[in-house]
């Protein structure tokens, strides 16, 4: 058995389980577990120190969580019944905690350099946090770290990659004065008409919500759903009208779909349900566009009455934990929304943008949606009561006010407020625009020159060249005129010949760790007396696990020297004097090129329009091979297998 202790009975409030009479401490799970008979049972917990000097039951054992696959295997062999307790405080408790200053706030942060990072994924495999999220850049997508939602638990690190970064010391930067925080000038900002509420009496006949206003507030858990709701009804309650809230879903697992159903009337008499029914939402204030979009808020629309608030900006899901190549479906819910309720039925804009660049976190989405909506003239409530309820919830009440105040500019003049915005900083979560083949072609050769040198640069656009002729032999000229992506098989080429030669040997990732831009980029994000600590498995100096594979150390801000003195010396790149060169690893991503190139020249005599798709499959293939040491050894491996198919497939006789 493994037994979570979180720490905090999350469901009703997030209580700690020892303020409660009935809880029990992880030393009494244990004694209690021996006493029903159990043979073996440990602790295993993110701080084992908390234990030393602890009186555990006989036997029993306290571990790191790092242990934790070790433990389990050998748990399997043992006959009779085993138990795992694992100890560690619930996330979602730790970042509450933190903010009500009642647990430390280490003043350490993780970053992941964009251009070190080969997407691979592995760090959201051994941390299993949604806040690792997917970046989409020039050069394929890469990873980030959402710092609004990051728990600090610092397990992502442990991904096999180089493009860790931690930011110990500091703080997050906070909006310089008269900047951040934005004011608005409230009095200039019109107030609208507000909705008039009918009573029972007037409400047809078989519609149990028409004599209340119904508005479901639907969004991600952990990001403020369930206080827009309250704030809501507390307004409601000042007016002195009739208010029933419900919450649904989610609960307190960040990254759950999440609703609060309010139904606000003239009198308490005039609800009659607690939630709001089929087809008699009035409002849907709309956080996250995919729950928004899901069956369980789209039955509650009905077009003609429905108005949804829809923030249009996507997180990433859990789903993209787990696949790498997951795909926001953020702008096919914006249709899907819009076909239930119709497009005059639907005001979006990028709430999370503004959230973060005027106010500094994304927590205040939701009171800047709150905001919108109320502007639109779709809440039958006061300002003067909602501006009340935000002071009595007495959390961060200025930016909340200022976030509901952004909410309405938005609401009134959205492209005034985009021209603020800096695009440059908007993280977006849909693929880029494929770009002509001549500007991907140029910078993929300015990075590859600086890369290795101006020849080997020149070797790339001349193979690239050499698939672009023969592939306009094969194409429609009129295609070839009218579509700018008419040659898929060069552009394919040109994207993964580029990846298989820029592989970031340890001289590449000494220049990108030293790259002004990134710095830079550290320095605009972070502001106090910080420090940059790096997380490498250095192939002469790391040490291996049972399995073989390389582990990852963290080494002071004193390796900065040690790669501006290793990033000049990539002139030594696969010679002799190469001493890296020699790894079995740095052998096989030199050969790569070479194969991948090899193959590719025996496909072009033969390429035809038929058999085009075939060898673009191939092309591509490389997209496969991601990561460092032996996580890309096990994506080389299933890759190799596909590779012989393929080139089969390509020769093989139709």
């Amino acid at each position: 058995y493994k037994i979570l202790y979180n720490d905090a009975v999350a469901m009703t409030g997030g209580q700690q389980v020892g303020e409660r009479p009935e809880g029990h401490s992880v030393v009494q799970i244990a004694q209690s577990m021996r006493a029903e008979g159990a043979v073996q049972i440990v602790v295993v917990t993110d701080e084992p120190e908390k234990y030393h000097g602890v009186e555990l039951a006989s036997g029993v054992t306290v571990h790191h969580r790092d242990e934790l696959d070790t433990i389990q295997k050998q748990f399997r062999e043992i006959k009779g019944t085993t138990v795992i307790i694992y100890d560690q405080t619930c996330a979602t408790e730790k970042r509450r905690r933190r903010k009500r200053g009642t647990l430390v706030d280490p003043a350490k942060r993780v970053v992941i350099n964009e251009l070190v990072c080969e997407g691979c994924g592995d760090c959201s495999v051994q941390s299993n946090c949604v806040s690792v999220e997917p970046l989409e850049t020039d050069f394929g997508r890469k990873r980030q770290i959402n710092q609004s939602s990051c728990n600090k638990d610092l397990s992502c690190v442990k991904g096999f990659c180089p493009s860790f970064v931690t930011v110990e010391g500091g703080q997050l930067r906070k909006k310089a004065k008269g900047q951040g925080a934005l004011p608005v000038d409230v009095a200039a900002l019109p107030e609208p008409r507000i909705p008039q509420l009918l009573g029972a009496a007037h409400a047809p006949a078989g519609d149990s919500t028409a004599g209340a206003w119904g508005i479901i507030v639907a969004g991600v858990g952990g990001t403020g759903v369930i206080t827009i709701g309250q704030l809501l009804g507390v307004a409601a309650h000042l007016e002195g009208k009739g208010i029933v809230t419900q919450d649904a879903g989610g609960l307190a697992q960040k990254g759950g779909a999440t609703w609060s159903h309010v139904l606000i009337a003239s009198s308490q008499d005039d609800i009659r349900t607690t939630r709001v029914s089929m087809a008699s939402a009035d409002l849907v204030i709309g956080c996250d566009p995919i729950v928004v979009a899901g069956k369980e808020t789209t039955l509650r629309m009905r077009q003609g009455r429905t108005h949804v608030a829809l923030n249009s900006h996507s997180a990433p899901t859990a789903a993209f934990v787990s696949n790498p190549n997951w795909s926001n479906p953020g702008q096919e819910c914006l249709a899907d929304i819009a076909r239930v309720v119709g497009e005059d039925g639907v005001g979006a804009f990028d709430a999370d943008a503004i959230a973060v660049q005027f106010l500094g976190d994304s927590i205040y989405t939701n009171p800047i949606m709150l905001g919108y909506a109320w502007q639109k003239g779709w809440i039958p409530l006061q300002l003067a009561s909602l501006i009340r309820a935000i002071e009595l919830n007495a959390v961060a009440v200025d930016n909340n006010k200022t976030a509901f105040a952004w909410g309405r500019k938005a609401a009134l003049d959205w492209p005034a407020v985009q021209k603020l915005l800096n695009p440059g900083q908007v993280v977006q979560f849909t693929l880029p625009v494929k770009e002509p083949l001549d500007a991907m072609v140029a910078k993929r050769v300015d990075y590859l020159t600086s890369y290795q040198s101006a020849a080997y640069a020149a070797g790339y656009t001349g193979f690239v060249e050499t698939v672009r002729r023969v592939e306009e032999r094969i194409a429609s000229p009129d295609a070839a005129l009218t579509k700018p992506h008419a040659l898929p098989l060069t552009q394919a080429v040109a994207r993964y010949l580029f990846k298989l030669m820029a592989y970031k040997d340890e001289y590449e990732v000494a220049r990108l760790h030293t790259d002004t831009a990134f710095l830079a980029k550290v320095g605009a994000q972070f502001e106090g007396d910080f420090k940059l600590h790096y997380h490498l498995a250095p192939p002469l100096l790391a040490k291996s696990n049972a399995a073989g594979e390389l582990q990852k150390s963290s080494y002071d801000p004193w390796v900065q020297r040690a790669f501006r003195l290793l990033a000049p010396l990539k002139v030594l790149r696969g010679g002799p004097l190469d001493i890296f060169g020699y790894s079995e690893e740095r052998r096989q991503e030199r050969a790569l090129v070479a194969e991948y190139r090899s193959a590719l020249e025996g496909m072009l005599p033969l390429l035809t329009a038929d058999n085009r798709d075939a060898a673009l499959a191939f092309a591509r293939l490389p997209e496969q091979i991601r990561g460092f040491g032996h996580v890309k050894a096990r994506h080389l491996a299933a890759a190799r297998q596909q590779w012989v198919m393929l080139v089969e497939q390509f020769h093989r006789p139709n």
